[in-house]
């Protein structure tokens, strides 16, 4: 039967490389007459496999591997092709300028203040007030950014968190239309930072109704008594929403207080574990004299403040989605490098199984908060809504992180693999905001009609 000229192209392809030296070595092991006709004798598709399995097992060609990306169910595809290249456009100052100086800082536990320029330049902070300078964007373009700052560090996303959202939303939300102009545009710009005060040393979840902090109305000024502790940004801040008990009608007020005031000081916390980058602090209110023109003016009750809170805490379920999606990246570009037993540990069955499940946990996080944030720029945003998504999304971030440092083995704690610093933060990031009880107690209200807060 005649040999088809494909046939002896392939068959001589498989022989090229072969010099007369290696020829000759190779016949005294196989009988190369034989090797020929049996190769003479394949058809195509025979060929076609044969040459497919000495490319594989020779190693000519480096196998293409599928690119690293969290964002599975392409979210991203959905954007419009403005906010999918500011998306980006974010993406690549966390890469580029952020990255290389993280574990630096966080070691030191100190703040990158550098890079403020070039962060106030993106543009983004305070994207969804209307009128007050930068772009104009929805609460979901604001949660995707959130999640990219964190997808590299938590502690800028942090940081963001608090000037953008819970320190100007206050002002926003609740202040003056002076209050709004006084403040505004320069917090906007970085210019003027600013913090949020309402935890305190022995109030946290008991806020509402628990304040220890006092205010005492004189005249047209308020004389402020008590301490706050866990303030991030509290140690630079410019301006500090201060919250505290009005000891006249037992109600919470919200105050401007500035860094200069007297009566006013700040220490920074040490020894943290989490977010080490961003600066807390415990702030002390000694018979702090504040003028009624910095009383945050429509904040009259702990239902004001719990304003600030709903809107704030869709992002920190961003924020959380960020921090998932940083450890799972990087714990799968580790899985495709890292080889053990001549293999890619991502070709075993435990890794896969590992990565799946943090991608499918990553995913679920996702679109639960893409359709929370439709649901705030639909103005239909309750406190469940953003509760349910604090409870879930901070739980499963536990578990990819957790599972993100398994897969890299004794290489997951280090800093220089990112991941440690993933695993550190998301404790931060489940306590604050609202603990899993607390949170899960709003929708278990919502859910039955019932109240099981004491």
């Amino acid at each position: 039967m005649a040999v088809k000229l494909s046939t002896i192209r392939q068959a001589f392809h498989l022989l090229k490389n072969i010099d007369f030296e290696q020829l000759g070595r190779l016949s005294e092991k196989i009988d190369l007459p034989k090797v020929m006709a049996t190769v003479g004798k394949m058809n195509d598709q025979q060929l076609s496999g044969l040459m497919r399995m000495l490319q594989s097992s020779g190693g000519e060609r480096k196998k293409e591997l599928p690119p690293v990306n969290g964002d599975f169910y392409d979210l991203s595809g959905m954007l419009s092709p403005e906010d999918r290249a500011l998306q980006l456009k974010v993406r690549e100052f966390m890469e580029s300028e952020v990255q290389p100086i993280v574990n630096e800082h966080w070691v030191k536990s100190d703040f990158p203040f550098q890079l403020l320029p070039k962060l106030a330049a993106l543009d983004i902070c305070g994207s969804t007030y209307e009128g007050y300078g930068g772009i104009q964007s929805s609460f979901l373009m604001e949660g995707i950014i959130t999640m990219e700052i964190a997808r590299v560090d938590c502690s800028m996303a942090t940081f963001f968190g608090v000037q953008s959202g819970l320190a100007m939303g206050s002002i926003y939300l609740l202040g003056s239309e002076e209050q709004k102009k006084e403040w505004l545009p320069g917090m906007q710009r970085l210019e003027k930072i600013g913090a949020f005060g309402l935890t305190e040393p022995e109030v946290g979840s008991g806020a509402a109704g628990g304040l220890t902090t006092t205010a005492k109305r004189d005249g047209d000024t308020w004389i402020l008594n008590g301490q706050k502790k866990w303030i991030g940004n509290a140690t630079f801040a410019d301006v500090l929403v201060i919250w505290a008990r009005d000891v006249d009608d037992n109600e919470v007020k919200g105050f401007l207080v500035k860094k200069d005031t007297p009566g006013f000081s700040v220490e920074k916390m040490h020894d943290k574990m989490a977010l080490r980058i961003v600066q807390n602090g415990v702030i002390t209110l000694k018979d702090c004299v504040v003028e009624e023109k910095d009383r945050l003016q429509h904040a009259n009750s702990f239902k004001d403040t719990a304003k600030v809170l709903r809107m704030t805490r869709a992002g920190v379920a961003w924020l959380a989605v960020g921090c998932a999606r940083g450890a799972y990246e990087n714990a799968l570009a580790y899985t495709q490098k890292r080889k053990q037993f001549g293999r890619p540990i991502g070709s075993f069955q435990l890794i896969q199984n590992h990565l799946v499940e943090m991608l499918s946990n990553l995913t679920a996080m996702q679109t639960m908060v893409y359709r929370l944030s439709e649901l705030q720029d639909e103005g239909r945003l309750e406190d469940e809504h953003a509760s349910i998504a604090k409870v879930f999304c901070s739980l499963r971030t536990r578990d990819i992180v957790s599972r993100a440092r398994e897969v890299m083995g004794g290489n997951g704690i280090l800093l220089e693999y990112n991941v440690a610093r993933f695993v550190a933060d998301a404790e931060a990031i489940y306590s604050y905001e609202g603990t899993k009880e607390i949170n899960s107690l709003i929708v278990g209200r919502a859910i039955t009609g019932f109240s099981a807060f004491v």
